[in-house]
């Protein structure tokens, strides 16, 4: 039954958030003339709507759309938001008499402490490549409280590159991804299925494009060391350096380091082990690039069958699931498993599995 107070027929008053907390809007509020008068400093508001179209909207309209960005810009800003982080999650698909709905990849993401694990240097690949695949096909699935957190996961991962200086290159990806899929959704179908005011989504794709900027901009900070460098060691435990890297931009990169490298990382033989490593026989055999001398180009090869086919992953650290208990968990964390040999349920999930597991 509904609580009724003693003047049941009255509507409420009307109360409007202000920077000292929230007032009652009365007739003549010198506290609300005042921020009102903050309000009227904006003259208009612009959203792109197509291609060459854009809608102008006046003051008494965007005032609402203003206050949701700036309300959603100090959101973003907090550093310890309200999400859970858990060591593992129990993954449902369907109710059952002891549970009750089921969990969804956005869900997932709150839950799991990928806030931390960007922090570690073996989880690090990993939650970015996640966060790229769902910049490219899932951003629209996660719910309102999931987008936030997307969002300040991203901006504590751009910000620990631009202090540590690593990886650059896979976060350039990553943003370019997902600007592509924001202007995509924000001028085409954006109003029907982005949460929240397009405003606040105009406001994120500016952040990406400064971020974007910012990391063009970055200058590697020259190491000063007196001590023993990588160009002193000897040839034999450099080479074997390079044979350990399943990333070609990584081979080429620290090929640009010193000649001696360079030299290093043009060796056809390292090139032929790293497509035989990615690729199957019958795959790099139907894209055959002959070099001027007759032999095989398998740098180039690599980077022609990395057009058409995917490369394996490699992480230092992955999520697990348990097909017993049908728990998702970092494996260091463990989980209460009851299966009599835990080790035989175990199967590590790659950024794609832990986006296919949610789907139904």
């Amino acid at each position: 039954m509904p609580f009724l107070g003693q003047d049941w027929r009255s509507p409420g008053w009307r109360w409007v958030k202000t920077e000292d907390g929230w007032k009652r809007c009365e007739p003549f509020s010198p506290a609300l003339e005042d921020g009102n008068n903050q309000m009227n400093d904006i003259s208009h508001a612009v959203i792109i709507t197509g291609d060459d179209e854009r809608e102008v909207y006046n003051t008494e309209d965007c005032e609402f759309a203003a206050k949701k960005r700036k309300k959603d810009h100090f959101g973003n800003n907090i550093d310890s938001q309200c999400f859970y982080r858990e060591k593992w999650i129990y993954v449902h698909k369907e109710s059952t008499r002891e549970r009750h709905g089921y969990c969804t990849l956005g869900e997932a993401f709150n839950r799991l402490d990928f806030s931390s694990a960007i922090q570690d240097i073996r989880r690090f690949n990993y939650v970015v490549k996640l966060l790229q695949l769902i910049a490219k096909s899932q951003l629209t699935s996660l719910s309102g409280a999931a987008q936030k957190n997307y969002f300040n996961i991203l901006d504590k991962i751009v910000r620990k590159v631009m202090e540590d200086q690593y990886n650059p290159r896979l976060i350039k990806d990553l943003l370019q991804d997902l600007s592509s899929t924001l202007c995509i959704l924000i001028r085409g179908v954006g109003k029907s299925v982005l949460v929240g005011n397009i405003n606040i989504w105009i406001c994120r794709l500016e952040t990406i494009l400064l971020w974007q900027q910012q990391l063009k901009n970055l200058q590697m900070n020259q190491q000063v060391n007196n001590g023993l460098t990588l160009s002193d060691l000897p040839l034999h435990m450099l080479n074997n350096i390079l044979y350990r890297f399943s990333d070609g931009w990584d081979i080429i990169t620290l090929g640009q380091v010193s000649p001696t490298l360079y030299m290093l990382s043009e060796d056809r033989q390292l090139w032929k082990k790293l497509c035989q490593y990615h690729f199957a026989e019958k795959q790099f055999c139907r894209h055959l690039i002959p070099s001027e001398k007759g032999h095989i180009d398998w740098k180039l090869m690599y980077f022609a069958l990395q057009k058409y086919y995917p490369i394996k992953e490699q992480y230092g650290d992955t999520l697990h699931f348990c097909r017993h208990c049908s728990i998702l968990f970092w494996k260091d964390t463990g989980h209460p498993c009851t299966a009599s040999d835990p080790n035989t349920c175990l199967m590590p999930v790659s950024p794609q599995h832990f986006i296919d597991l949610f789907k139904f």
